[in-house]
């Protein structure tokens, strides 16, 4: 009976044990093997380790392992989850203002973006994060992003009309696709396969480095290079557990998600590079757009949110133009 007690006792002391002080802290994602955010994922435990002298280590679950993007917001801001990086889209759930990054047509190229978000519109997100229990650790990357669906090659915002696309989570993104005529609707991007196989939606919007790690071509006919916005990763620690942290192992955690943020950008830009004869060569039909009529379509969405939020719209585009 004393023994029995004893471990009852040593059991919910370390239940009570604060996740920060726990040997292992996790990093949840919900990328397929292989995916830049699941390469600079294994990449930021490495460095962590590395930079904090074994003080803290980083456990990493991949491909939904420790939850999907929208559970990983809620444990982190419990105080349950160390760090996520989680999508543009779900972040926008807890922090809406993340969404305004998405708006159309806004960056030339994935550079172009780069130099945007590692100024003050990222220092701006990790400050709002911040009041709702979350810490911007990096902006990595996921991508400009393009349309698939079974139905048809997408040249003109018309084709687009009465298709069923998914999105995520994100509300600027289904303002863009209501604008362009489509039927979109959130779903998690761990039950896109499946959605997609059975016929749910008849296509969806994510970059060629997504498509092809999780194997959507295989589930769609046309893939239409619309470029229609950009989105990043956002590397985050939960707030309780990043307050619990020392100094010197907050600055080195930070480090390592800017290296580690490099690794991720250099495997998108190659993607982006690569991948569309990787899948023209699977068998997948992909087609240019019109982009100038595709941008005249989506106008309303840039009214839309200027009034909803009018300095953080207005400073994006003004970085934005400067670059």
């Amino acid at each position: 009976m004393k023994k029995t007690l004893i471990a009852i006792a040593a059991g919910l002391a370390l239940a009570a044990t604060p996740v920060w002080a726990q040997q292992v802290l996790r990093l949840s994602h919900n990328a397929a093997p292989g995916n830049p955010k699941a390469e600079a994922s294994k990449k930021f435990a490495e460095l962590v380790a590395q930079k904090t002298g074994g003080r803290v280590k980083v456990e990493v679950g991949g491909s939904a392992q420790f939850g999907d993007d929208t559970e990983s917001l809620t444990n982190m801001r419990l105080g349950t989850l160390a760090f996520s990086a989680n999508s543009q889209g779900a972040t926008s759930g807890v922090v809406q203002e993340f969404s305004v990054i998405g708006l159309p047509f806004l960056f030339r190229d994935l550079n172009h973006a780069y130099r945007v978000v590692d100024g003050p519109v990222g220092a701006k997100l990790d400050e709002l994060a911040r009041k709702k229990g979350l810490v911007v650790l990096a902006l990595w990357d996921n991508g400009i992003r393009h349309t698939s669906n079974n139905k048809r090659p997408i040249v003109k915002p018309e084709d687009l009309a009465g298709i069923k696309v998914r999105t995520p989570p994100d509300p600027i993104t289904l303002d863009i696709f209501k604008s362009l005529g489509a039927n979109p609707g959130p779903l998690a991007f761990s039950e896109l396969y499946i959605a997609l196989q059975q016929g749910v939606f008849d296509g969806q919007e994510n970059p060629l480095m997504n498509i092809y790690s999780s194997k959507l071509h295989e589930v769609q006919k046309y893939i239409s290079l619309t470029g229609h916005k950009y989105e990043t990763t956002p590397l985050l620690a939960s707030k309780m557990v990043w307050d619990g942290l020392s100094k010197a192992d907050q600055q080195a955690v930070k480090e390592a998600a800017v290296e580690a943020g490099t690794l991720n950008r250099q495997m998108s830009l190659a993607a982006d590079a690569d991948l569309r004869k990787k899948l023209a060569d699977a068998g997948v039909k992909i087609n240019d757009v019109d982009q100038a009529a595709f941008a005249a379509k989506t106008k309303p969405v840039y009214d839309k949110w200027a009034q909803q939020y009018p300095d953080l719209v207005k400073l994006i585009v003004a970085e934005a133009g400067k670059q």
